[in-house]
C-alpha cells in the first residue's frame, strides 16, 4: 500500500512521467527547422538583439530597432537562428524574435512603386533606400510592396528580401 499514489503504482507513475518527458523533448518545442536553409524571415519586434553565439550567454553584437527588417536565415541550432542582415552582418537570434512575414528593404537609391506590375503603369510613389515594406504576390520581376498601408508594385532588382 505504501508504493501507491492515488491508485497508481510508483513504477507506472514514473514510467508515465518518463514518456511525457520524452514526448515533450521530441516535439516541435525543440525548434527543429521546418524548411531548409537558407530561408527568409523578418524581425518580429521593435527591438531585437543579434548575438555572437546561439545563447543568451553570448554578448550582443547588434541591436535592431526596425520591425519587419528582412533577414536571411543561414543556419538553425535548436531555438536559435544564424541570420544575415541586408548589410551582410551575421549573428544569432532567438526564434521568438523572428517572423515568417515576407518583407524587403529598398536597396536602390529610389524605387518607383507602380500601380501594376509593369514599367508602363503609373508611378504611385517612390521609396528611398532603406525603406522597409511587406511583400505579397511576387511573380517574375515584380512584387506587391506595402509600406505602412501605401501599396504598389516594385521591381525585385530594387529590393533585398524574400524575393529569391
Amino acid at each position: 500500500m505504501g508504493d501507491k499514489i492515488c491508485g497508481f503504482h510508483m513504477k507506472g507513475y514514473a514510467f508515465g512521467l518518463a514518456l511525457v518527458g520524452a514526448a515533450v523533448a521530441a516535439g516541435p518545442a525543440r525548434g527543429a527547422p521546418s524548411k531548409p536553409t537558407p530561408y527568409w524571415a523578418s524581425i518580429a519586434h521593435d527591438e531585437a538583439r543579434m548575438r555572437v553565439g546561439p545563447s543568451l550567454d553570448y554578448p550582443s553584437n547588434w541591436v535592431y530597432r526596425r520591425r519587419d527588417l528582412p533577414v536571411k536565415v543561414v543556419q538553425v541550432l535548436g531555438l536559435w537562428r544564424k541570420v544575415q542582415d541586408p548589410d551582410g552582418a551575421q549573428g544569432w537570434m532567438h526564434v521568438r524574435l523572428l517572423s515568417d512575414t515576407p518583407t524587403a528593404i529598398v536597396r536602390s537609391a529610389v524605387a518607383p512603386l507602380h500601380g501594376s506590375p509593369s514599367d508602363s503603369s503609373a508611378t504611385l510613389f517612390r521609396a528611398e533606400r532603406g525603406v522597409v515594406g511587406r511583400l505579397a504576390d511576387c511573380s517574375g520581376q515584380w512584387c506587391a510592396f506595402d509600406v505602412k498601408g501605401r501599396r504598389g508594385y516594385v521591381k525585385t532588382s530594387d529590393i533585398w528580401g524574400a524575393t529569391d
